[in-house]
């Protein structure tokens, strides 16, 4: 089955399904339709985009038990939107090309397999959504603390990040996110990040379960008002890459405050001879922060907000 058509399935009843886009390669994407009793926007919630982001995938798949008497209209799942990534546990790209999916939105129908998936899911479930919210978290190798991220400047999606409730949001650019190719579409959507390192505690899913009920509370699927939650606004988002491979010994964390100017992890080689110290370009909040030893030319060190 390559897709579905929510509006064929009854009222007031929840499917699961398991769905074979053709994409080149075989591959099965789970996917549960909640479809209520009732009319209203039609909501998708992905997760599982890199594969070792735990905590996202756990919650969608406790989204996904909505009970359909609940729901205002459809709510659409897809746990696991990239399952090569998961059974891998393969850290930010697919493993069938190298690729981090979610930089190659909106995808290409005939490109390699993670362009075609972005094509995929662009075309064949963003075009019909009301609304998306994409769930993430810190890889295997990041510790991260709670935001959110949406398109500059897009009032539906800042709406909807700011009922989600996480404590810290980022407006961004996001070319080639997954966030981003809905907003061109004009579906307001936010990306939603909480936990990493490969776990996935209790707290921190219910977390984004929480917030999922909330945004659907303000897309009126749910019935409530989600009480104000304090969200802090950050307007610039910077990330900091090795340029060298080596050890990275990082002396920050996510949700730690940083001054500009100061030492934030040092890179050294295999001997342990300095390479560089890395310090902070701004005062800020680490949003994430990588944990892992090793490190090669162009990896991802921590991303400050500020």
């Amino acid at each position: 089955m390559h897709t579905v058509d929510p509006s064929v399935l009854a009222p007031g009843e929840s499917h699961a399904l398991t769905l074979a886009p053709d994409l080149g390669t075989p591959v099965e994407v789970p996917c549960t339709v909640v479809r209520g009793g009732r009319e209203g926007p039609t909501v998708l919630v992905t997760a599982g985009v890199h594969g070792a982001e735990y905590a996202s995938i756990e919650a969608a798949t406790r989204v996904a038990r909505l009970d359909p008497a609940t729901v205002r209209g459809t709510v659409i799942v897809l746990p696991v939107a990239n399952p090569p990534a998961f059974f891998a546990r393969s850290i930010y790209v697919n493993p069938l090309d190298g690729k981090n999916l979610n930089r190659v939105f909106p995808g290409s129908a005939g490109g390699t397999f993670a362009e075609r998936l972005a094509f995929w899911l662009t075309h064949e479930w963003f075009a019909r959504a009301d609304a998306l919210i994409d769930l993430h978290g810190g890889d295997m190798i990041e510790s991260l603390t709670p935001f959110s991220i949406v398109a500059a400047g897009h009032a539906p999606s800042l709406a909807l990040a700011e009922a989600f409730g996480l404590p810290l949001l980022v407006e961004s650019g996001g070319r080639g996110m997954k966030y981003a190719a809905a907003t061109e579409l004009g579906v307001p959507a936010v990306l939603a990040e909480a936990s990493g390192q490969g776990l996935w505690p209790e707290a921190e899913v219910e977390r984004l379960v929480h917030g999922v009920r909330r945004a659907l509370q303000h897309l009126d699927v749910l019935d409530g008002t989600p009480e104000p939650a304090p969200v802090r606004r950050l307007a610039t988002f910077a990330w900091l890459r090795a340029e060298e491979r080596g050890l990275w010994r990082p002396s920050v964390s996510g949700g730690d405050g940083v001054r500009e100017g100061q030492e934030i992890g040092v890179l050294s080689d295999l001997h342990g001879t300095v390479l560089r110290r890395v310090v902070a370009p701004q005062d800020g909040v680490v949003l994430f922060a990588v944990e892992s030893l090793a490190i090669t030319e162009g990896d991802p060190l921590v991303g400050i907000g500020a």
